[in-house]
């Protein structure tokens, strides 16, 4: 345990397992308490991979308990707000403040322009970018009234930095939550709180389940030529959540304290060509 980031309480969504667990987990062997949300139960249709559990979330529960930390886990799907602001409210009651917010909670749907549907669009957009709005909004004046300062980090994508082919609703979701870290840092740095965006590549986490990996091989038929658009310069190809982890733990701790307004991508340089 280092220490960095000793009794502050970070809000973490999408916590039950794959990035958000790691962050958790990560946050909670550097010393913070954890509220911690996840819907814990079916996604959308159209999502081709394995919903997570709430036995999921137990274990992410575990897992911080593990490190000595306390954690608070609900079940909630980061569409509705009012959930949202219940569980934060309680959260902060309880365990006496509230410093990081960390926007995790996402869906990704691979699929050609040309097959997605009205609905499919929406439930990308709604969970992506109103569940994330929700997920700042639930937090932030929490944060504001601690007076101490704080960072809210959001978690966009390769696809918020590099068009993401076969999946234009993603990513349209992840360069609006690009544009809303730069926004909200604008109007909290008055109060010494820094919002940033971080940007992962492929990722080694559950959402490759299911029939993920069918569903991208299905969209990628319709236009192979695409195939290469996102290949890393390391020969690693696929980062583990662990690593995403380390870079969103700094941006919560005071050694990044200048940092805001930024864009960090962590993908093995996928997006710099």
């Amino acid at each position: 345990m280092t220490g960095r980031l000793t009794d502050r309480v970070a809000f973490i969504t999408g916590a039950a397992r794959g990035q958000g667990r790691a962050h958790a987990v990560r946050m909670a062997t550097d010393g913070a308490d954890i509220i911690a949300v996840d819907i814990a139960g079916p996604l959308p249709e159209a999502v081709p991979y394995d919903s997570a559990t709430p036995d999921d979330l137990a274990e992410t529960a575990r897992l911080v308990e593990a490190t000595g930390r306390r954690i608070l886990t609900s079940t909630v799907d980061t569409r509705d707000l009012d959930g949202l602001r219940k569980v934060v409210d309680e959260g902060v009651e309880t365990l006496g403040r509230l410093d990081v917010i960390v926007a995790n909670a996402g869906i990704c749907i691979p699929e050609a322009w040309n097959v997605i549907t009205p609905e499919s669009f929406r439930d990308v957009m709604d969970v992506n970018v109103t569940g994330t709005w929700n997920t700042v909004i639930a937090g932030a004046q929490h944060i504001i009234d601690g007076g101490r300062g704080g960072s809210i980090i959001l978690i966009s994508s390769a696809a918020g930095v590099k068009m993401q082919p076969f999946m234009v609703h993603y990513t349209a979701s992840k360069h609006a939550i690009t544009g809303m870290a730069r926004g909200l840092a604008a109007e909290l740095g008055k109060h010494d709180i820094r919002v940033n965006s971080v940007h992962p590549g492929a990722v080694n986490t559950p959402m490759g389940s299911g029939d993920m990996v069918a569903a991208l091989g299905r969209a990628l038929e319709t236009n192979p030529q695409l195939a290469n658009m996102t290949t890393p310069f390391l020969p690693a190809w696929i980062a583990e959540a662990e690593d995403i982890a380390d870079t969103v733990t700094w941006l919560a701790s005071d050694e990044s304290r200048y940092i805001t307004a930024t864009q960090i991508s962590v993908d093995l340089g996928s997006t710099q060509y």
